[in-house]
């Protein structure tokens, strides 16, 4: 998922400020999930859980980016795709939908995650990141198409 990021902030980075704003949160979310899920380069060096005050801050971090893209991103795209076009705005109309069907997984994570008091709420915290990731690698691959019908038709 970095590597696609890093693709992506090639592709449009410097494009619009709202778009750069956007892509560094997403970097931000993927390396705090990096780190809780103990992906290289951040494999833990013990076998063990990382804390709950960790991944209620990653819950913090994930909130706050699907929550940008529904509230300030999704909407300034569609907007610009209605004016230019009917097929853009089909298009970026039929993606946003999809794109929140991701948001499902991102709430019942955060829900469950920062509701645990203590270490014993993280037993099935491997099982629901691999669920998450699945979820977020679909939300970012939807993202892209967004911003490439925006970019591709509009720029």
């Amino acid at each position: 998922m970095l590597r696609q990021l890093e693709k992506v902030e090639q592709k449009w980075g410097g494009a619009n400020t709202l778009i750069d704003q956007w892509l560094n949160h997403r970097r931000k979310l993927l390396i705090k999930y990096c780190q809780i899920a103990g992906i290289p380069p951040y494999e833990s060096t013990e076998n063990s859980l990382p804390e709950i005050t960790t991944v209620k801050a990653f819950c913090d971090e994930l909130m706050d980016y699907v929550s940008e893209g529904h509230f300030e991103v999704y909407d300034r795209v569609v907007t610009a795709c209605e004016k230019n076009g009917e097929s853009s705005q089909s298009f970026a109309q039929n993606l946003v939908p999809k794109i929140s069907e991701t948001t499902d997984m991102a709430l019942d994570f955060n829900d469950k995650y920062t509701a645990a008091e203590d270490d014993k709420g993280l037993y099935q915290l491997d099982k629901d990141l691999s669920s998450l990731g699945h979820a977020m690698e679909t939300r970012f691959e939807l993202e892209d198409k967004l911003l490439e019908v925006l970019h591709a038709k509009h720029s």
